[in-house]
């Protein structure tokens, strides 16, 4: 029997760390942290858990990444709503002259365009340090095989990204005159 109270005490801070690490909102943070202690409870009812850290930390990075989607799918819906209201008034909003500001915005969502695999392991190597053992582990795969994950992941947010880094960080034939 599991005591769920000591689990959640013990790994609580782990699992939060790893979802605001990449939502940056409380209540989404906070349901994505529900989702991943029952996601848990949920499997430990149906075998045996050997690493509370690594399966929690995967559990929590998996529910985040999906709320990261369902947030891009949000938005894309009422995009068209706030371009009128934007139209209208001449200026963006201060909010979102703000977020488009931010780099880990543009990060977050570059990860929820991701294939969910490449997205958890650069989550596990970037964001958690993991190493590629640790990951392979945590995830059952071969070590070459998150090395492959990671390397993908990597230039496909080098490639989403490349548009947001200031002009004085490229080379210059990729600034556009």
């Amino acid at each position: 029997m599991v005591d769920w109270s000591q689990i959640v005490r013990q790994h609580g801070p782990l699992v939060w760390t790893t979802v605001y690490r990449l939502l940056r909102h409380d209540a989404d943070a906070a349901d994505c942290f529900q989702r991943t202690f029952l996601a848990a409870l949920v499997l430990s009812r149906t075998q045996p858990v050997r690493n509370w850290p690594g399966l929690l930390r995967r559990l929590g990075t998996a529910r985040a990444l999906e709320a990261l989607r369902q947030r891009l799918r949000h938005a894309r819906r009422l995009r068209p709503l706030l371009a009128e209201e934007t139209a209208s008034s001449g200026t963006p909003p201060p909010d979102r002259a703000a977020a488009d500001s931010e780099l880990g915005d543009h990060l977050r969502e570059a990860l929820a365009h991701l294939d969910e695999r490449q997205a958890q392991v650069f989550c596990l190597a970037c964001l958690d340090g993991l190493s590629y053992a640790e990951i392979a582990d945590q995830l059952g795969l071969t070590v070459s095989h998150v090395g492959v994950l990671l390397n993908r992941a990597r230039c496909q947010l080098r490639e989403r990204l490349r548009g947001h880094e200031p002009a004085a960080a490229r080379r210059p034939e990729e600034v556009q005159p």
